[in-house]
């Protein structure tokens, strides 16, 4: 069934569709009509699950830890300063590895108030624990709030769906609604690994010793940096999983094909622009422009941003001349955490490319990267924009990416720009 319909309601319709049984959830703009959304759904019967109003952001992912530590399937929904309301328990989630859905719809951070979109909410996220994916669009968003489910719910690990506020959430736009039959094949009920039960009363998180000990019944325990080891191994083999996911899910409903990235005329492409969210299709625009002039670019948009897909990034990027990533947040005292991001990832790909990047004159040195040897790799290019939602004109963008790739092939000691 195709519907048109805002962003928001394409999530409450993912949700529902999910079979969730706990919600949990405080109002906060621009997430709120998500949540109201679920709770008519609740209100009229169509949907089955438990609606839990809360006096704060806090209290919603305490309800919901709660409710999935039953073995119930939770969700709830934030925006901005109320995920940072929710920021103990937010790593308490990942912690216990409990596989909670939160689609996070991105807004701008206060002080100063602003309800705006930017990514910076959350950016500042990203070390906790969480899978963080973005949405482009609306189609992108019903379909990524099912597949977190499943994602969440093979590996043990809590799930952040973030999609733009505004620009997404109240914007209507066509998309098509699975169906119920379909995502009960794709999305199987949960079957936790542990849950609480009355009558078999436990503790559950309890302090733990830096070191391994023995426990009550005399084996062999874990000591808190086994569990902090485990996460981040699950989290890396997070990314084969979610594409093996993606594959089923293509397969059941003839669309998607790639869960980490999104290359845009990316193979023969000179110079690649890297970004998050809705902002990579409004680049695809400026692509097609400069492509006109000449210019070979591509786009390159991250759908899953934690665990970061070094390597397939890098299969994408190695062969290019430049990088430009261009970001709704910033790192403060440093840069953008994207841009960080992919020069870690493209650190062995110092070719012939670090000289037009103003490295040493003749420094090439063919390094082997995870993906194979990176021979003339790309300089990379950060850019902040859309700051607190200030606008992204496309011709705009298109001046700057002009500019920026001119400059680059005119002036080796270019160090970029900002605007």
């Amino acid at each position: 069934m195709h519907v048109i319909e805002n962003g928001n309601v394409a999530a409450a319709l993912g949700v529902k569709l999910a079979g969730v049984q706990v919600i949990a959830a405080y109002p906060i703009t621009p997430q709120t009509p998500l949540t109201e959304k679920l709770s008519e759904f609740i209100e009229a019967g169509e949907m089955k699950a438990e609606y839990i109003p809360v006096e704060s952001e806090h209290s919603a992912l305490a309800a919901c830890i709660a409710a999935s530590s039953t073995g119930a399937r939770a969700f709830t929904a934030t925006s901005a300063n109320g995920l940072l309301y929710m920021h103990e328990q937010v790593h308490w989630a990942a912690g216990a590895r409990l596989p909670i859905v939160m689609c996070v719809v991105n807004r701008a951070v206060g002080a100063p108030w602003n309800i705006w979109n930017d990514h910076q909410d959350s950016i500042s996220q990203r070390d906790t624990g969480w899978i963080q994916m973005y949405a482009c669009d609306h189609q992108q968003i019903i379909d990524s709030v099912l597949k977190a489910f499943a994602i969440a719910e093979t590996v043990s690990i809590p799930v952040m769906v973030c999609y733009d506020g505004y620009l997404l959430s109240h914007t209507y736009m066509p998309f098509e609604v699975p169906e119920e039959k379909q995502v009960k094949r794709f999305l199987r009920p949960f079957k936790p690994h542990y849950a609480l039960d009355p009558q078999n009363p436990a503790n559950l998180n309890t302090v733990t010793l830096p070191d391994v000990r023995m426990d009550v019944e005399g084996e062999m325990a874990h000591g808190y940096m086994e569990f902090r080891y485990l996460l981040q191994e699950d989290l890396r083999q997070t990314l084969t999983i979610a594409q093996e996911i993606e594959d089923r899910f293509t397969q059941i409903f003839g669309r998607g094909g790639n869960a980490l990235l999104e290359p845009h005329r990316c193979n023969d492409a000179d110079y690649i622009v890297v970004g998050l969210g809705s902002l990579t299709y409004q680049l695809r625009d400026v692509v097609e422009t400069l492509r006109s002039e000449g210019l070979k670019v591509g786009v390159l948009g991250i759908r899953m941003y934690r665990p970061f897909p070094d390597e397939a990034a890098v299969e994408v990027l190695r062969r290019a001349r430049g990088v430009f990533v261009i970001e709704k947040a910033l790192s403060y005292g440093y840069e953008g955490a994207l841009s960080s991001d992919i020069k870690a990832a493209l650190y062995g790909c110092r070719g012939d490319g670090a000289d037009a990047a103003g490295g040493l004159p003749g420094d090439r040195t063919d390094v082997t990267q995870r993906g194979g040897p990176c021979v003339d790799g790309p300089f990379v290019r950060g850019l902040i924009a859309g700051i607190g939602g200030r606008d992204i004109r496309t011709a705009d963008l298109t001046d700057t990416l002009r500019t920026a790739i001119t400059g680059a092939l005119d002036d080796p000691g270019w160090i970029g720009l900002k605007i």
